[in-house]
This record gives C-alpha cells, structure tokens and sequence, in this order.
C-alpha cells in the first residue's frame, strides 16, 4: 500500500513539473563540480600517459566523459537540458563549446 502511496506522489510531481526541473540546484551546482573534477583528472591522466613518445605534439585534450555515477541519470539530462552540459551520445558528456 506505502509503494502506490509513493508512485501516486512521483506522478502527481511529474504532472505538475513536467520540463524536470525538481533537482535542488545545489545537486546541480555539486553535479557540475564533480564533472568538472573528473574532466580534468582524465585530461590529465591521458596527457601524462608513458607510451607518448618525448618529440609528439602537444596535448590532444579530452573532451567528453562519462559523467561521475554518484549522480541519478536524470541530473545529466537536466544539466543538458539547462545548457550546462551536451550529450554527445553513447554516454558521454562534454562542456558545451563558448559562443563566440
């Protein structure tokens, strides 16, 4: 009975937001630290890899990611749907490119 309970008030949430913005935007502002964090380290990680050689080009870069799974898949969609990130697919997320 406590589970339709609860499926009745997540339905009632959706039918009142229906664009998904119930995620606290300090979720949001955490979400996007944590991408951010883990952008970097993997940037970072495949520019000091040991199998370049010492005369290569410069950086290659990473750009997009798997964003950090400490977050519900709907964080990702909402932070894309916000313009603060872009799903580039198969899982993967970037920063969106600065206007010019």
């Amino acid at each position: 009975m406590a589970s339709a309970a609860i499926i009745h008030l997540m339905t009632e949430n959706q039918a009142q937001d229906p664009a998904g913005g119930n995620i606290p935007p300090e979720t949001l502002k955490s979400a996007m630290k944590a991408f951010k964090k883990r952008l970097k380290l993997t940037a970072l990680d495949y520019d000091s890899s040991l199998g370049r050689g010492p005369f290569s080009s410069g950086a290659k870069g990473v750009y997009a990611i798997q964003p950090p799974n400490q977050f519900p898949q709907e964080v990702w969609d909402e932070l894309c749907r916000l313009g603060k990130l872009r799903n580039t697919g198969h899982g993967l997320y970037e920063l969106p490119k600065p206007e010019k």
